[in-house]
């Protein structure tokens, strides 16, 4: 197949354009300010060689969530999803492409609390679940012209190489590692290996369509999630980090990433016998680390 692929060079797209090309796909990487294929989702213009005999277009394009969420930020967060992701749609049905493969999150849904979360779950309150809804929502055009649109719901995709194993792995090595509030809220947890493989099977897959959960068939609570990782790094991890701080260091962002509780499930993936390497945290740890 040939396959266009937006936000190529993060720490999925990467993985993925290295993946898609080792199974014998050919891959074209869209990318701005220069490159073989460039675009300017702003201005609406993509290179038209970049989209000839395209099979399937996968996009992976936002910008980090990582920083407090000022009015301002939150606007670049949501204009560097939705303009790509428009841009993309009205471009697929122009062309009639046959597949958008496009990334959303698991913040989805909100604060689920300990419900189990599947696709077919309703979308939550606050700024994320928000956001994936509008994010979701600028593929209409796409899906108007009959092409099949899949959507990324991604959970906390763990790597060796950065993310948030990246982050937390310093702190760990030290022996600062703890829980995160009460340690109660659940972690829609997944490998990168899998993250890569699930959208591979997903983009040869020509049956499957709508929203898919990319994340491990075991969700954890944070504090498994902490002792799992301490255990994986031989270091203890004995602290607890207050909610109230985290509210006051991180703001809004706090209850919609850190605390928030989310018992995700991979439904379709499931359904579809898709053969994850890593049903555990245990074993994504150990392949990641």
């Amino acid at each position: 197949m040939r396959v266009l692929v937006a936000g190529s060079r993060g720490l999925i797209g990467t993985a993925l354009v290295t993946a898609l090309s080792g199974a014998g796909h050919e891959v074209r990487r869209l990318v701005r300010g220069g490159g073989r294929y460039s675009w300017d989702p702003p201005a609406g213009r993509i290179d038209e060689q970049a989209v000839e005999g395209i099979d399937a277009v996968i996009n992976l394009c936002g910008a980090p969530l990582t920083q407090r969420w000022s009015a301002a930020r939150k606007q670049v967060i949501l204009d560097s999803r939705i303009e790509p992701t428009e841009v993309l749609a009205e471009i697929v049905a122009e062309r009639g492409i046959p597949a958008l493969i496009n990334a959303s999150a698991v913040g989805y849904y909100g604060d689920t609390g300990d419900t189990v979360t599947d696709e077919s779950s309703p979308h939550g309150q606050g700024f994320l679940a928000g956001l994936c809804v509008a994010w979701e929502a600028a593929t209409k055009p796409a899906a108007h012209a009959g092409a099949r649109v899949v959507h990324l719901r991604t959970g906390l995709v763990l790597s060796g190489r950065g993310g948030l194993l990246g982050a937390l792995k310093p702190l760990f090595q030290l022996g600062l590692g703890g829980r995160i509030g009460d340690g109660r809220q659940y972690l829609p947890w997944i490998s990168l290996r899998d993250e890569i493989e699930a959208i591979r099977f997903l983009v040869e897959h020509e049956t499957l369509s709508g929203p898919v959960n990319l994340c491990g068939p075991e969700p954890v609570t944070n504090a498994e999630f902490t002792r799992a990782l301490g255990h994986a790094l031989h270091r203890p991890a004995p602290w607890r980090v207050p909610s109230l701080a985290l509210r006051f260091a991180l703001g809004e962002m706090a209850d919609e990433m850190a605390l928030v509780s989310q018992r995700v499930v991979p439904g379709v993936l499931e359904r579809a016998a898709y053969p994850f390497r890593d049903t555990t945290l245990e074993s994504a740890l150990a392949a990641e680390l």
